[in-house]
């Protein structure tokens, strides 16, 4: 009887302790998950514009009279994407780079990563500038924002080129485990603290390419622009790794639209897609 009395106890032991690293896990849980819902952070350094949607870090290069060249940087990325050809484009544009919200420099709230209110500050910053027109680039998401910029401000936009930006979510190929995992609650906050942060927040990093993909799950980007009249130049690299090479042609059903496809992976370098954009903006003529 001892003996029986003995072994129950040590049972009831066994699944107290269970029970209470199950709770203690469950805690832990939920204190991170809580704690990288609410990180935020404030624009820094120099060159900020205060928006109240938002502050951008925004950087000029090149003579204020040359033609305007607003340059978007795609998912995950900052202004520094275009480092590399800002010496050889500068020589004869306004360069004008941004810092999307929740990238680089720029503020990280918690909300405001839709693609038309992106679209919405970057017309605020173009007016904030006193740039009347300019040719809009954009990098990935950065084509989506510049899209949306071209879709609620046409006479800002004097002509649109869209590099490796997918115009549908199926023309994006599947993604990594880790970024599946990324939008999972709870499971995708514990991922974040084991990742490198490139100087994002948690919901900077995962609210953006939500909101492109919903955007375009509305409506495809080439339905979108088609109806604008905006001179479309649309650059894939062959060798991109994030979507499918062949919905270049989706770009075809955009009027007057050209479309080129590139050696290699623009990723690693955009030279190549940016001697396309000298022609491009050449070609457009915009003056200020």
């Amino acid at each position: 009887m001892v003996e029986t009395v003995s072994r129950d106890v040590r049972r009831r032991r066994r699944r107290l302790l269970a029970l209470s690293i199950v709770l203690g896990l469950a805690g832990l849980l939920a204190v991170n998950t809580v704690s990288v819902l609410r990180q935020t952070a404030p624009a820094v350094g120099d060159h900020i514009v205060r928006l109240e949607a938002g502050d951008l870090r925004v950087i000029e290069d090149g003579p204020r009279s040359a033609p305007a060249l607003l340059l978007i940087h795609g998912d995950a990325g900052s202004l520094r994407w275009w480092d590399p050809v800002v010496p050889r484009l500068s020589a004869d544009h306004h360069i004008v780079r941004i810092d999307l919200l929740g990238y680089g420099e720029s503020a990280k709230p918690d909300t405001g990563y839709d693609m038309p209110a992106q679209g919405r500050r970057v017309a605020a910053v173009l007016d904030r500038l006193g740039i009347d027109r300019a040719i809009v680039v954009g990098y990935e998401l950065g084509g989506v924002v510049a899209t949306a910029l071209a879709e609620q401000r046409p006479g800002l936009v004097a002509a649109l080129a869209l590099i490796d930006t997918a115009p549908s979510d199926a023309a994006v190929l599947d993604p990594t485990l880790g970024d599946r995992l990324m939008p999972v609650p709870v499971i995708g906050e514990v991922v974040w603290r084991l990742r490198a942060h490139r100087g994002m927040t948690y919901r900077s990093f995962t609210e953006s390419p939500k909101e492109s993909a919903r955007y375009r799950f509305e409506r495809p980007l080439p339905n979108r622009l088609a109806g604008l009249g905006l001179p479309l130049l649309v650059i894939y690299g062959a060798e991109d790794a994030r979507l499918r090479t062949d919905s270049a042609r989706d770009y075809s059903s955009v009027p007057g639209a050209r479309v080129e496809t590139l050696p290699g992976a623009l990723a690693d370098d955009p030279q190549p897609a940016l001697d396309l954009v000298r022609g491009f903006s050449d070609a457009v003529g915009v003056r200020r």
